[in-house]
């Protein structure tokens, strides 16, 4: 995809705070989802965002936060072309290597048996990823899904 269908004008937006409860994973999944629903999206890319802004709502408590609460932050951009952009950040305690944390199977929290599949996760359900970090500073993933010509 160029990176040109990911810079287009936004004509709407949504913000939403959250604290790093597993209880507010859910909410963070349907309001996303809710809100992209205005591009008339297929059920099928519905689940795939719901699935992306799971696993990235799910870093955010189990990884950045650990033992504590902190806030998760969630900003929807939807722009001319029928993408969403979805950022979802944490001021959390970051990620020492980014390249390392997205392999597959590299986890920080193996004891709890995770799988070190989000970040794959993540990318596999969007057209486009990114992820920034500062140890001590926060994360921040920012994923594009391009929705597709509906047939009428």
């Amino acid at each position: 995809m160029k990176s040109t269908k990911f810079s287009g004008r936004v004509i709407n937006k949504m913000q939403l705070k959250l604290p790093s409860l597993s209880a507010n994973e859910g909410m963070a999944r349907a309001a996303v989802a809710a809100f992209c629903a205005q591009l008339d999206p297929s059920g099928v890319e519905l689940a795939d965002v719901k699935c992306a802004v799971s696993e990235a709502v799910t870093n955010c408590i189990v990884h950045a936060y650990r033992l504590s609460e902190g806030l998760i932050y969630i900003t929807v951009s939807l722009l001319e072309g029928r993408v969403a952009k979805i950022e979802i950040r944490d001021r959390g305690c970051g990620i020492v290597n980014v390249k390392e944390a997205r392999q597959p199977l590299f986890t920080t929290d193996a004891q709890s048996e995770r799988s070190g599949m989000g970040f794959t996760v993540m990318e596999s359900f969007t057209d486009k990823m990114s992820v920034t970090s500062r140890v001590g500073g926060g994360t921040k993933i920012t994923m594009y899904k391009v929705f597709r010509e509906r047939a009428t």
